[in-house]
C-alpha cells in the first residue's frame, strides 16, 4: 500500500544559544553571541534572535559584532554540551519513528512518519507531542513542520523561526515555495544566488517558471537540480544510519588567518593526538578521516582519506590526515579554521601482519603509543610533546 510521504522537521532555533540558556537562565531575553573569544580573529558561530535583530550574523568578526550589539554576552562554544543536547533530541524522536536523521549538531532533525498514522495519529499530532516532550525533558522549544519532503519541511521551518509550526499538504509544494525569497531555498550555492540576483530573479516561483533548458544556459549541469528545487521536488530519503553513527571530531580556529604549511600541519598533528587518544580510550579505531577547511573568505572544503584497515595510532592517523589535507587545501586563500573528523569507527583489527618486518614495525608503533598514553594519563597531556610541536 502506498502512503503519501510525511516528513517532520524539528529545528531548535539558535541551537547553541538555546542550550546555553538552559544551562544559565540569566541569559534569557538577553542578546547572546557564541564565539571562540581566545582567538584574535574570532568570528560569531551562533547568536540569539536579539543579537540578530541588531545586525549580528554568523561568520561576522567578533569585534564588528560587538560594535553592533554592545550589550551582548559573549560565550565560548561548549561542543560537548551541544552533542549531548542533540542526543537528547534524538532519543524521544526514535520512539515515534526508526527513520530519524540529524543534520549535524545544530539542532536540526528529520523524522519520516509515513504510514505511522494508525499507531500514533496524524503527523501534525506527532510533531506537537514531540515538541511538548522535548520542551518538558530538555527545556528546549523546537520549531516543528510537516511536509511531503525534507526540502519543503526545512523551508517551512525557516519561515516560522524562532518559534512556531507549519504544515504543507501534499501537492502544495510548488504553490508554497513560489512566493518565497530565493535565499530561503536550501541547496542553492552562493555563486548561484548571486547569479540569480543579477538576472533580477528574487522569488522561487520565478525560477520555477523557467524551463530546465533555459536554466541550463547559465547553470549547466546544475540546471535540472535547481529546476527541481524550485518546484519542491526532493526524493532524498531520511537516512537513519546517521542517527547512530559514532564519530570523533575536533576543531581549531586559527588566531590569524594563515597559509603557512608547517604551522597548519602542527595544528593538524595536535588534533590527531586528541582524536587518537579518544579512540584508544574507547577501544575504537577509524577507517575514514575527514578534513574540513574554512577559508578566510567564507568558503569551506571537505575531503576524506580512507585506510585499508582501521587505525588508531597517532602516526597512522597523521598519515591519513595529511593525505586528506592535501586533497582539501587547493586554494591560495588563507585558512581560518580546521576540523578533523574520524568516522566508520570499529573495533581495532585483530588480523596480524603477514611479514615479520611489517609485524615488528606495527608492534613498535603500538608499544610507543601505549607508552605515550601511559605517561599522559599519569602526568597530564602536556607532560610529553613531540619535537615537531616545540616550535608551535
Amino acid at each position: 500500500m502506498h502512503y503519501e510521504r510525511q516528513i517532520i522537521h524539528l529545528n531548535v532555533a539558535d541551537f547553541a544559544v538555546a542550550v546555553e540558556r538552559v544551562c544559565d537562565c540569566r541569559l534569557r531575553e538577553r542578546p547572546v553571541m557564541i564565539a571562540a573569544v581566545a582567538t584574535a580573529r574570532a568570528v560569531v558561530l551562533d547568536m540569539s534572535d536579539e543579537a540578530f535583530q541588531q545586525g549580528v550574523r554568523k561568520g561576522m568578526p567578533l569585534r564588528q559584532a560587538q560594535r553592533r550589539c554592545r550589550d551582548a554576552v559573549v560565550l565560548p562554544p561548549h561542543l560537548d554540551r551541544y552533542v549531548r543536547a542533540m542526543q537528547g533530541l534524538i532519543r524521544p524522536a526514535l520512539a515515534w519513528s526508526p527513520l530519524v536523521e540529524p543534520a549535524d549538531d545544530n539542532g536540526h532533525l528529520f523524522l519520516d512518519v509515513t504510514g505511522t498514522h494508525r499507531l500514533f495519529g496524524p503527523a501534525p499530532d506527532v510533531g506537537w507531542r514531540l515538541r511538548r516532550e522535548i520542551k518538558r525533558a530538555l527545556g528546549l522549544d523546537p520549531i516543528w513542520t510537516v511536509a511531503p519532503n525534507k526540502l519543503v519541511a526545512k523551508v517551512a521551518s525557516r519561515l516560522v523561526k524562532p518559534v512556531g509550526e507549519y504544515i504543507v499538504a501534499g501537492g502544495e509544494e510548488a504553490h508554497f515555495l513560489a512566493p518565497q525569497p530565493i535565499d530561503l531555498l536550501p541547496g542553492l550555492e552562493t555563486a548561484e544566488l548571486r547569479q540569480l540576483f543579477d538576472f533580477n530573479i528574487t522569488r522561487v516561483g520565478e525560477i520555477a517558471s523557467l524551463s530546465a533548458a533555459q536554466l541550463r544556459v547559465p547553470f549547466g549541469k546544475r540546471a535540472d537540480r535547481i529546476h527541481d528545487l524550485a518546484r519542491g521536488i526532493d526524493p532524498s530519503p531520511v537516512r537513519p544510519g546517521q542517527a547512530s553513527r559514532p564519530t570523533v571530531s575536533f576543531d581549531h580556529i586559527f588566531a590569524e588567518d594563515t597559509n603557512e604549511t608547517r604551522g597548519v600541519e602542527n595544528i593538524l598533528y595536535q588534533l590527531v593526538e586528541r582524536a587518537g587518544a579518544t579512540l584508544r580510550d574507547q577501544r575504537l579505531a577509524t577507517r575514514r578521516l575527514g578534513i574540513f577547511l574554512g577559508y578566510g573568505d567564507g568558503v569551506q572544503t571537505v575531503r576524506q582519506a580512507t585506510a585499508r584497515m582501521a587505525v588508531a595510532s597517532d602516526f597512522q592517523l597523521f598519515d591519513l590526515a595529511r593525505l586528506a589535507l592535501g586533497r582539501a587545501w587547493t586554494r591560495r586563500v588563507r585558512l581560518r579554521s580546521l576540523r578533523l573528523t574520524c568516522d566508520r569507527l570499529t573495533r581495532p583489527p585483530a588480523q596480524l601482519e603477514l611479514f615479520a618486518a611489517s609485524r615488528q614495525a606495527r608492534q613498535n608503533r603500538e608499544a610507543l603509543t601505549a607508552a605515550l598514553d601511559h605517561i599522559r594519563h599519569r602526568h597530564g597531556p602536556a607532560s610529553i610533546t613531540p619535537g615537531r610541536l616545540l616550535a608551535a
